[in-house]
C-alpha cells in the first residue's frame, strides 16, 4: 500500500528487459515495442529494477571491502589466484558537451573525441575486484590511479602497462610489475624483449575483462544516458560479469 502503480510485468521479465537494454543498448521506443509498454514505463521500470539488481550482484565495491580485510595467504589466494592483480583503464565516448569548459575537460587526446574513463582491477580469473567511478577523458591513466589506487595485500603483484610508468618508485611498499621501456636511440636486449612478451601474455587477462565489459553495448557505444547514471550502470555490468565467472568456477 502506498507504493505507487503496479508494474505490468513481473520481476523476471523486468530483469530480462534490463539485460536486453544493457546488451543491445536499444532506444526506449524499441524496448517499448518489444515488451508492449509505453517508453515512459520502460524508463520507470529500468530505473526501479537497477537498484534491486545492484543490491543482489557481487559488484566490485562489495568484493573490494572483503579484499581489504584479507589476512592469511589462503584468503588472499582465494580472491587473488596466483597472487596477481591487473590494473588498467578503459574509455567510452560521450556526446559532445554543450559547455565549452566541459568540452575541454572531457576531450581525450588519445581517442580524439569526448570520453569518460573507468579504471578497473581484476584478478587472474577475470573477476572485477575494484572499479572507480567515471573520470574525465582528459585525465591520464596514471593520474587516475594516484588519486584512486586500490590497496592490495602485500603478497599480491600489481601488473601494469607502460601507461603507469613510475608506479614502482611512488609506491615502493607494493609489488608492481611493468614491461621494459625502450629508451630513445637504444634497442631493447633479447632478454628484455622476451620479458615484455611474457608480460603481455600475462596481462592479457585485463584486456579480456575489458572486452567482456564492452560486450554490453551500453558501455561500448556512445553513452546516451545522463553521466550521473554511469557509475551505477558500470557497477551492474561488472556485477553481471562477476556473477557469471563465480558461478562458472563453482
Amino acid at each position: 500500500m502506498g507504493a505507487g502503480r503496479y508494474f505490468k510485468m513481473d520481476v523476471k521479465n523486468r530483469f530480462l528487459m534490463l539485460l536486453v537494454y544493457y546488451r543491445l543498448y536499444i532506444t526506449y521506443t524499441l524496448a517499448g515495442f518489444l515488451f508492449d509498454l509505453d517508453q515512459s514505463n520502460i524508463c520507470r521500470d529500468i530505473q526501479k529494477i537497477e537498484s534491486l539488481v545492484r543490491e543482489c550482484l557481487h559488484v566490485p565495491q562489495k568484493i573490494y571491502r572483503i579484499t581489504k580485510r584479507l589476512r592469511t595467504p589462503d584468503e588472499v589466494e582465494k580472491y587473488f589466484p596466483g597472487f596477481m592483480a591487473f590494473i588498467d583503464s578503459t574509455e567510452q565516448q560521450i556526446p559532445r558537451p554543450i559547455d565549452n569548459k566541459r568540452r575541454k575537460i572531457f576531450y581525450s587526446g588519445k581517442k580524439k573525441r569526448h570520453t569518460v574513463k573507468t579504471q578497473v582491477m581484476v584478478s587472474k580469473n577475470g573477476t572485477i575486484i575494484h572499479k572507480v567511478g567515471y573520470k574525465k577523458g582528459r585525465q591520464h591513466d596514471y593520474d587516475i590511479y594516484k588519486k584512486n589506487h586500490p590497496i592490495t595485500p602485500k603478497e599480491v603483484v600489481n601488473v601494469f602497462d607502460l601507461g603507469y610508468l613510475g608506479v614502482e618508485k611512488e609506491y615502493p611498499n607494493q609489488l608492481s610489475s611493468l614491461p621494459n621501456r625502450k629508451k630513445r636511440s637504444m634497442k631493447l636486449s633479447q632478454e628484455e624483449l622476451e620479458y615484455n612478451k611474457s608480460h603481455s601474455k600475462i596481462r592479457i587477462v585485463i584486456e579480456h575483462a575489458i572486452c567482456r565489459l564492452k560486450k554490453y553495448n551500453i558501455l561500448a557505444d556512445v553513452f546516451r544516458n545522463k553521466l550521473r547514471k554511469y557509475s551505477k550502470v558500470s557497477d551492474i555490468v561488472s556485477g553481471l560479469i562477476n556473477y557469471r565467472i563465480m558461478n562458472h568456477h563453482n
